[in-house]
């Protein structure tokens, strides 16, 4: 039989309690690498829990970015943004990946896109695959 295709999707989300910093661009700093640790620590068993668990393989963080104004709440802040790819393993048992379904489940587990772990969210920020 064959073995079934990993499929990847993009994460992306905006923590607002999070001061970005320049070495968050930095990959190699010591801070990416444990910023980088901690949203493992939460995204995956979010993930793992969600409709997508049993197919789950995991999530890479691809950049911290900085986001100094907020459209949406008009002010200025050195908020940071999270891109990830995530991926999955697509198999007959995956009905089909459901990005509308998925959002949904992350919203609810993220109390409507507030919260992640320690780190507050915007709510308006989280984006599945989008």
């Amino acid at each position: 039989p064959l073995a079934p295709a990993v499929k990847n999707f993009t994460l992306n989300f905006t923590i607002t309690n999070l001061q970005f910093t320049a070495d968050l661009q930095n990959p190699n700093s010591r801070r990416f690498k444990s910023t980088e640790k901690v949203m493992y620590h939460y995204l995956d068993p979010l993930l793992h829990k969600s409709s997508i668990g049993p197919h789950f393989t995991g999530c890479k963080v691809t950049g911290f970015r900085c986001l100094t104004f907020s459209p949406r709440s008009g002010r200025h802040r050195d908020d940071t943004k999270v891109d990830a790819v995530c991926s999955y393993k697509d198999s007959a048992s995956l009905a089909r990946f459901d990005r509308e379904k998925l959002y949904q489940e992350l919203s609810t587990m993220t109390n409507n896109v507030t919260k992640l772990g320690h780190y507050s969210l915007d709510r308006s920020s989280l984006y599945v695959d989008g």
